[in-house]
């Protein structure tokens, strides 16, 4: 798993135009004290294996040193891009290897699951884990211990979540070093920033850690070309009476792209490292917990409810979130919420075998925690990469959510479907995403935030309700805004009910023949992930040519459309066509909708104006979600989500009505 890593890293380092002498001449710190750690890992290991007994009695101090020195020579060198990943791999596996005594924990199913079996381990180093749910399991490290099946040809193997971080690692070192030789340092100033960017995102309800729902991955913002941008640009366009400029080569060009620079920027890369792979395991955690009150239950309400329970805190608290953690440095909140995050998610499976009960508050928690980590992540980014790359890099942070979508949704259900009983495990495996992404953000140099000493607490509440007001009034005197947020509010029902029912659609309503339940249910929110992709995509491009209020007339008419097919149909293939169609609509009514509310809204209201927004929208997401279920309870859940998307085709039928709307 190691290797394939550097071998990824080299093939797309060689196809950008690298040179292995850039690899081979990479300087690094304390490279003594690296390969010494290197020599007494894999020595102490050759040693115990052909029978050295003195090695075999002092396993567990040979092993404790090997992986600590190799922890200090990572943080010496942790300006490198990719070498933090490393890091946390490094001390994930060290530290359950030093729990259980010197050896690594491997979970059978998961060796089963692979194709393998015990006789494919060594004895020598592999030591098996308890197979029941139990403290002991936990006692033993086993969230970090080698659990994850690669039932691949060639690559039979399992492995541990922090084998997966030392490969994603090396494979970027490699990559950033062939690209650009010596890499340079990550500046690790500490000045204070004092900007502040203005950053709004309509009707888009955190999902537990971060998963958006059914219909509403995040938009794909089309922003202008900065002056500097355009200027870079200009040099290699012929001016009369000046020497025409020589054309760059390709791997001149693909070492000068925005995103390669950023590759190359260890503090960027380890926070996009850490945020896109929790996103994976947040995604792995939503399926998750939908089979396992479905499975447990067996009732549409109650599954209905999980998931209005993980949702509800956007209208009680999602207003608000932002005003506290204006207060707050920004880099303890993102730690304090991972590590949080790590420790509730930890519980729910042990909580649902004592009462199922217990996992509505859990999952409320979770939710909770994760509007507070939201706002801080998206201040964190002006201040970690350069200005020309501030766009780029807010676009490598909506990427990594559309790939945690795109792939994290199908991963997501092939690995729940192949757990089967021991379905806790994909809880566990998101909480070490979370503790890993927790070790990678302490490492990054975040310059703190110069504020005005305000008001804590009480301060926040009033604010809450001064921005409700106020932004109450802005949309009162503006007809376009007025009316679009009360047809968007109608309109958009019918996602309340999606994300309360699609996974009891999946196990009742649909043909599970070709994909079996609840891999249909991930297939179905990968598909509407590719389609808001290609309709971020397609409204990027020709957007700009069209009218704002006949896109989102059109975006709810043709979402309605496809929601209605999707609740009428038992096909796998028309509900993944139907879920696409959704997907690319939904953006083609989200992103003329923000860009209508950015002109519109004066300046300085904009936060204003979504607060009460938003508590509209996602109260009636709420009020949604709670009768949905309860509908469902004696009505095919499939009539009860094309009744939905009738709702939002009448919705925008309405607004085509409305001049405000429609002419907009």
């Amino acid at each position: 798993m190691l290797l394939t890593g550097i071998v990824i890293g080299l093939a797309l380092g060689f196809a950008a135009g690298g040179r292995i002498d850039a690899l081979l001449n990479a300087r690094l710190r304390f490279v003594a004290l690296l390969l010494g750690a290197l020599l007494l890992r894999y020595g102490t290991q050759i040693a115990i294996a052909n029978g050295v007994a003195l090695a075999d009695q002092l396993r567990l101090p040979l092993y404790a040193a090997a992986f600590g020195l190799l922890a200090v020579a990572l943080w010496l060198n942790r300006d490198r891009p990719g070498l933090l990943a490393v890091l946390a791999g490094v001390v994930s596996n060290g530290l359950v290897i030093v729990i259980n005594g010197g050896y690594m924990p491997v979970y059978l199913p998961s060796l089963t699951a692979a194709g393998l079996g015990p006789q494919d381990l060594s004895a020598q180093f592999h030591v098996l884990l308890p197979t029941e749910l139990d403290l002991g399991f936990l006692l033993h490290g086993g969230p970090w211990g080698d659990l994850i099946p690669f039932p691949v040809p060639f690559l039979n193997n399992v492995g541990s979540v922090g084998d997966l971080f030392i490969s994603f690692g090396l494979g970027w070192f490699v990559f950033a070093t062939l690209v650009h030789g010596e890499v340079a340092a990550s500046p690790t100033s500490v000045a204070l920033w004092r900007g502040r960017p203005e950053v709004f995102q309509l009707d888009r309800p955190v999902v537990m850690g971060g998963g958006m729902g059914p219909g509403l991955a995040p938009p794909a913002v089309a922003l202008a070309p900065s002056a500097g941008s355009a200027a870079r640009g200009a040099t290699d366009v012929a001016v009369p009476g000046l020497p025409v400029p020589a054309r760059r080569g390709l791997g001149q060009r693909v070492r000068g792209h925005p995103y390669v620079r950023l590759a190359r920027d260890a503090r960027f890369s380890a926070f996009w490292t850490s945020q896109t792979i929790s996103l994976f395991g947040d995604r792995i955690n939503q399926i998750a917990i939908g089979v396992l009150v479905l499975t447990t239950t067996g009732s549409a309400l109650e599954t209905g409810l999980v998931f209005l329970a993980a949702t509800l805190p956007n209208l009680l608290l999602g207003p608000i979130a932002g005003p506290f953690v204006d207060r707050w440095d920004h880099k303890r909140v993102m730690v304090a919420s991972d590590l949080i995050r790590a420790g509730l998610v930890l519980i729910i499976p042990v909580a649902a075998q004592a009462s199922i009960t217990l996992v509505y508050p859990l999952v409320f928690l979770v939710t909770t925690v994760s509007l507070f980590f939201r706002p801080a992540k998206a201040a964190v980014v002006p201040r970690i990469v350069s200005e020309e790359d501030l766009v780029p890099g807010n676009a490598a942070v909506w990427t990594g959510e559309t790939l945690a979508d795109i792939a994290g949704y199908p991963i997501a259900g092939l690995l729940v479907g192949a757990l089967g009983a021991q379905i806790w495990l994909a809880f566990w495996l998101d909480a070490a995403t979370y503790i890993v992404s927790a070790g990678l953000l302490l490492a990054i140099a975040i310059p703190p935030v110069a504020r005005e000493v305000g008001p804590r607490v009480s301060g926040a509440v009033r604010e809450f309700i001064d921005d409700l007001r106020a932004g109450w009034h802005v949309l009162r005197r503006e007809p376009r805004l007025f009316q679009n947020t009360i047809v968007s509010t109608v309109a958009q029902l019918s996602v309340g009910t999606t994300i309360a029912l699609t996974i009891v659609y999946g196990r009742d309503a649909l043909d599970g023949r070709f994909i079996p339940f609840p891999q249909n249910y991930a297939a179905i929110d990968a598909a509407i992930g590719v389609g808001n992709l290609i309709g971020g995509f397609v409204v990027g491009a020709i957007g700009a040519r069209l009218r704002k209020g006949r896109m989102v007339v059109g975006g709810f008419v043709a979402m309605g459309l496809g929601v209605i097919v999707m609740g009428l149909t038992q096909s796998i293939v028309v509900a993944l066509a139907a879920s696409f169609v959704v997907g690319v609509f939904n953006l083609v009514y989200v992103i003329p909708t923000q860009a209508l509310f950015a002109e519109l809204v004066p300046e300085g209201f904009m936060g204003r104006v979504v607060a009460f927004r938003s508590s509209l929208v996602f109260g009636a997401m709420t009020l949604s979600m709670a009768v949905s279920s309860v509908a469902a309870e004696h009505v095919p859940v499939g009539t009860v989500i094309a009744a939905s998307g009738g709702i939002t085709l009448a919705a925008g039928l309405i607004g085509a009505l409305l001049p405000a709307v429609r002419d907009a």
